[in-house]
């Protein structure tokens, strides 16, 4: 069995073609999606700015095969994302993913005596 690294995944894209229907209920529900849900998850939490109502990201844990990188694991969680809006029924366009593999991140300790 191959080596799984877990990678989290944040995927931004725009607001593209949406329907009247779509922007009331994304600015109706904008209270839900601002700075304090953004969350790492499988299912993906979706947070926006209401005003100007353009961007979106979308963060992700994404478990994957070691072997197959971080390009992997950026196409796992931009599929994710394509297949939530469209089931949302949201518009959007020109997803692109930044990828941390937890798995290989180097964290700095500060020695006790600088806490």
């Amino acid at each position: 069995m191959s080596e799984q690294h877990t990678y989290r995944v944040i995927v931004r894209g725009t607001w593209d073609g949406l329907t009247e229907e779509s922007r009331a209920r994304l600015l109706a529900e904008a209270a839900d999606h601002g700075m304090t849900s953004m969350r790492f998850t499988e299912e993906g939490s979706l947070s926006y700015e209401p005003s100007p109502l353009k961007h979106f990201s979308m963060r992700y844990v994404v478990v994957s095969d070691a072997a197959d990188g971080e390009e992997m694991a950026a196409a796992i969680a931009e599929d994710r994302a394509e297949t939530a809006l469209r089931g949302l029924g949201h518009g959007f366009t020109g997803l692109r993913s930044t990828v941390t593999d937890l798995d290989t991140m180097k964290v700095n300790f500060k020695p006790a005596s600088r806490r």
